[in-house]
């Protein structure tokens, strides 16, 4: 599902950061959108309202920005947390995934007891960029035994097309650029 237009002004808390991580990128950095109480409120809420409370077993939050998202939305649902890290970061037994970056690949890990089988997972990122590390994450849950009932993304850079990568999935951005 596409983003809504009554969402776009989150826009006015999501900071350009130009040249970083590395010149020529502009960094989306919702820091500013956490920080606004009302900003922060409403995006946790516009992302529960569009899932089904009772849909939900668990929220999964991808590393780093994904957790703070992820954390309220367990909370409002009811539901357990998950976090998702990169290699090495998880200190129990653990199911991986690899996921191609712009030069090379990278891994994801989850513990592999986070997920029992028929469990309904929702993924949750703060953007969608290349979909790389979202597909990654969907087919680990899956893998893991989950249902996928939707990835959430505070915003999309939909120039990216990382969209095409979650074909068949619940999507929801709810800015894009």
């Amino acid at each position: 599902m596409p983003h809504r237009p009554d969402h776009e002004w989150l826009k006015e808390h999501i900071r350009d950061i130009p040249d970083f991580p590395k010149e020529g990128i502009v960094f989306k950095d919702i820091t500013p959108l956490l920080a606004d109480k009302k900003a922060f409120s409403y995006t946790i809420d516009a992302i529960a309202h569009h899932f089904d409370r009772d849909e939900i077993d668990k929220v999964l939050g991808i590393e780093a920005r994904g957790f703070m998202v992820a954390a309220p939305l367990a909370y409002r649902f009811q539901a357990g947390l998950i976090p998702v890290r990169k290699k090495g970061k998880l200190p129990w037994a653990v199911e991986a995934q690899e996921y191609d970056l712009e030069y090379g690949t990278d891994l994801l890990e989850i513990h592999n007891d986070a997920i029992q089988p028929g469990e309904r997972i929702l993924v949750v990122d703060d953007v969608l960029a290349t979909g790389g590390t979202a597909e990654a994450t969907a087919h680990l849950t899956e893998r893991c035994g989950g249902k996928v009932a939707g990835i959430a993304m505070i915003m999309e850079l939909s120039f990216l097309q990382g969209r095409k990568k979650l074909d068949g999935y619940d999507v929801l951005s709810l800015v894009t650029y």
